[in-house]
């Protein structure tokens, strides 16, 4: 490790950061524990400003002792991309920050906000003196409970735009009445201690599904996996008031990390397998077809199946599959049709790449087939010559670090915190199957005699919706998760969760347009956003981003046509946004100049380009049929 932190500082004295990056996620994949986390952050802030990292500020409200995970969350946080800053609220103080207007709950600009409070904290009487309750004793502490929650996340809301994250009530290692906890008549009444804790888990849920940008941590599964006698550690709680040992503070950062991730949109949209001794065991080109190993019920088989489920799991959270292999094309292809034991087919990857060529170039080639970033990529392989190879020649790819058993290799990849989300829309759903389509267009296109042509037999239809706060809970989560995700075709790049497109739609001044497509293949569905703010005579374009599935095919030209139609028929004069240069967006670099805008101003961030709406227009392309909801874009 001591060679490592050398070669850190040398990299860093001698301005590579890039490469300083890479061994700084190495040191963290090799020893992630207390002693490195403390070098990490110091090399975070070193690091700051010289190579991308994604912004956030969490507060942490607690009733007991985080401090020592501090670290752990912000380099953790670190190696995924994510510049963090942490601040902690004083021990027990969560109710009053809450309540009061002026703490820096609501003063201070943050990402996120944590609330662990620990069951012994809340409903105390629930933790140490159950026995003694009577059945309605029982019911007032679960709705005061609940009822408290409540109160939080509603003031919460209604001063902050940033995303709450919960942690649910843990249960008790050993229930006041023993083994006859668990026999109580009815769970529904919370009879038992351990039903009316997870009455008001429930009751949590069901207020985080029903307010925006607020998420649940299940506390009580965290704790159930590492085991309760794992767990709990009865010295330090009445020491330093920490209710857990020290090594599973490790735990708790990784949990708050799969919330900081799609948070802050650093996720995975493609996860790449290898095949041989990956995806099934054995190599098909030696031990033929029957002779591999994968099989749900097989001992030798049953890891590479477990790790097929994993990944047919990640696909119906809307995360692409695809293949990069070093095989025979015929060989693979087959055993991925015809071996029985394969729960995978074809028909679930979005593109494959199999071959004698090197795995990074084939990474680079899915990116450009699938139009997403090379970071957007996670590559999962046994070989760790293969990993390493990936890491050095494509270091925007994030590679999987696999343990040596494949018993492990389906857990690696459900704990990557990359892959985790935090809402499911239904593109999310049905994304295979939109690639699917898309490769039907390139088809068509290529075999157009014009481009023209083309567009036209694509029969595209634009429907343009107004988001409101009634249509909210349709349309607002995938427009908030376009924001966060869409960086090509994106002409500012502001990100914008939940609650804050909600606070946008509630004013008068501001609109936020949801645009879907569909053409003769099939619904692309919801893959656009544009934002606007009017002001006296100009509507500004706070937000112009399409996704890349629908990239050069016009889309942006009628989007823009509906927003200069609108602005025109209030009475506007100008319509004016910028472009905010960014690593990724250069597709949209001339999208203003193409449409008969001129530069305002120019600034060291970007270019202020407007149109005046009197002298000219921005026709929708004939070959679109577009639809713009009156009723929705229609301000009362």
């Amino acid at each position: 490790m001591n060679d490592l932190r050398k070669q850190i500082e040398q990299e860093i004295g001698e301005g590579r950061y890039a490469e300083a990056k890479a061994l700084v996620d190495r040191l963290w994949r090799e020893s992630p524990g207390s002693a490195t986390a403390g070098y990490l952050v110091q090399c975070g802030a070193r690091l700051r400003g010289h190579i991308p990292l994604a912004p956030a500020r969490v507060r942490i409200l607690r009733s007991f002792t985080l401090e020592p995970a501090v670290p752990l969350f912000r380099a953790g946080a670190l190696a995924g991309g994510i510049d963090l800053s942490v601040e902690l609220s004083e021990f027990n103080a969560y109710a009053q920050e809450f309540l009061d207007p002026g703490s820096p709950l609501y003063t201070e600009p943050l990402t996120a906000v944590i609330l662990a409070v620990s069951t012994r904290d809340l409903a105390p009487e629930l933790w140490d003196g159950f026995a003694d309750l009577s059945a309605a004793g029982t019911r007032s502490a679960v709705e005061h409970a609940i009822a408290q929650f409540r109160n939080w996340v509603t003031l919460f809301r209604a001063s902050s735009q940033a995303s709450l994250v919960i942690h649910t009530l843990e249960m008790p290692p050993f229930p006041s009445h023993g083994v006859l906890d668990a026999q109580a008549r009815d769970r529904a009444e919370g009879e038992g201690q351990c039903a009316a804790i997870a009455q008001i888990n429930d009751g949590l849920r069901s207020l985080a599904a029903a307010t925006p940008g607020v998420y649940v941590l299940d506390f009580d599964a965290l704790i159930a996996r590492r085991g309760r006698d794992h767990w709990y550690d009865a010295t330090k709680w009445f020491t330093v008031r920490m209710p857990m040992r020290a090594e599973n503070l490790g735990l708790i950062a990784a949990e708050w990390l799969k919330f900081l991730h799609p948070i802050t949109g650093k996720v995975a949209k493609v996860v790449v397998t290898d095949l041989d001794n990956t995806l099934w065991g054995g190599v098909v080109g030696e031990d033929g077809i029957q002779g591999i190993q994968v099989h749900r019920d097989e001992h030798k088989g049953a890891p590479y199946w477990n790790l097929q489920r994993a990944l047919a799991d990640l696909q119906q959270r809307g995360i692409l599959l695809a293949i990069a292999s070093k095989n025979n094309p015929e060989d693979a292809l087959q055993a991925i049709d015809s071996h029985p034991g394969m729960l995978l087919r074809s028909r679930h990857f979005a593109a494959t790449r199999i071959g004698w060529g090197d795995k990074a170039s084939s990474l680079r080639e899915i990116a450009a087939e699938l139009n997403v970033g090379l970071d957007s990529l996670v590559f999962v392989d046994d070989n760790p010559v293969e990993r390493q190879m990936v890491r050095m020649s494509a270091p925007e790819v994030t590679v999987l670090e696999l343990p040596a058993d494949p018993s492990g290799y389906a857990r690696a990849v459900r704990e990557c915190p990359l892959f985790e989300r935090l809402a499911l829309s239904n593109e999310d759903r049905e994304r295979t199957g939109m690639y699917a389509a898309q490769a039907e267009r390139r088809r068509l296109e290529q075999s157009a005699s014009s481009i023209e042509d083309f567009y036209r037999s694509l029969a595209q239809q634009v429907e343009i919706t107004r988001v409101t706060p009634a249509n909210f809970p349709a349309v607002g989560p995938r427009v908030a998760q376009l924001t966060q995700k869409t960086n090509q075709f994106n002409l500012t790049t502001r990100r914008y969760n939940e609650a804050q497109i909600l606070d946008l739609c509630g004013r008068p001044d501001w609109d936020v347009y949801a645009v879907s497509v569909r053409d003769r293949f099939g619904d692309n569905g919801l893959v656009g956003v544009c934002i606007t703010r009017d002001e006296d005579s100009t509507r500004h374009i706070d937000s112009f981003l399409m996704s890349c599935r629908v990239i050069g095919r016009t889309v942006e030209t009628a989007i823009l046509s509906a927003v200069a139609a609108g602005a025109k028929a209030r009475g506007l004069r100008r319509l004016e946004g910028w472009f905010l240069p960014t690593r990724k967006n250069a597709p949209s670099a001339g999208f203003f100049r193409q449409h008969g805008f001129s530069v305002a101003r120019q600034e060291e961030t970007g270019e202020l380009w407007s149109l005046d709406l009197g002298s000219a227009t921005v026709p929708c392309p004939e070959w679109i049929g577009l639809n713009v909801d009156e009723k929705e874009t229609a301000h009362a």
